[in-house]
């Protein structure tokens, strides 16, 4: 149901000591992943001019709200690539997928999400003018256990890998620095179609988040992960 609704909003930004506990808390991808990533170089550098696409790949397939305990998060549409985006339930072996951004959104699109007192994630969508396009409610999305999926005409992918065909990575997270004035924010570059070292670019749809964290990554093949549930 949705049910719209007047909010201002203030995006959040997050503060020194918070940015330092959450970046102690990454590992780089190993390996990293090999793309075509010209595109989404120009993309970064544009954005933030100290991030490498080629080496800078973080291993945040799976998040959490802020770690001074937060329930809100914002994300902002940068690329748009005519999909889904959303999340789910990285623990869930077979998750609802709750949408953040319409396949009718265009870059600079942006959504603030609230976690409520009983477990409902509110998601409050604003377009490129900043128009109050509504709010959705959501039951049942794990605030500690997050991650973010894509769906278009090729297909839903997710940040997980282990949830992707062959084991393969659709999204590339990376870390706001602090050189290029996006301490504390994440970038997650979308791949809409099914990986492809020589052709994919992860930049159909690019988003950017405010006051998260990622959960460490299970290691091994979606067979692994779902035998983790039994």
């Amino acid at each position: 149901m949705k049910l719209v609704t007047r909010m201002t909003v203030a995006f959040v930004v997050a503060a020194l000591a918070f940015s330092a506990t959450v970046a102690g808390a990454f590992t780089l991808r190993a390996p990293q992943i090999v793309f075509s990533s010209v595109a989404l170089q120009g993309n970064l550098t544009a954005w933030d001019g100290a991030i490498n696409a080629n080496t800078d790949q973080l291993n945040g397939q799976a998040f959490s709200t802020g770690v001074t305990g937060n329930t809100d998060f914002t994300l902002v549409l940068k690329n748009a690539g005519g999909t889904e985006i959303g999340v789910y339930n990285t623990l869930d072996a077979v998750p609802a997928l709750n949408q953040l951004f319409p396949p009718a959104a265009v870059a600079g699109w942006s959504v603030a999400c609230h976690f409520t007192a009983t477990g409902v994630l509110q998601a409050t969508q604003f377009d490129q003018n900043f128009v109050n396009q509504g709010t959705v409610g959501y039951t049942g999305v794990d605030r500690t256990h997050f991650g973010f999926y894509i769906s278009g005409p090729n297909g839903t992918w997710y940040s997980q890998d282990g949830r992707n065909l062959g084991g393969k990575a659709q999204v590339l997270t990376y870390a706001g620095t602090q050189a290029g004035g996006n301490f504390g924010e994440w970038f997650e570059c979308f791949e809409a179609s099914a990986y492809n070292s020589a052709t994919s670019t992860f930049t159909g749809s690019v988003v950017v988040l405010q006051s998260v964290q990622p959960v460490p990554a299970r290691a091994g093949t979606w067979g692994a992960l779902k035998a983790s549930y039994r």
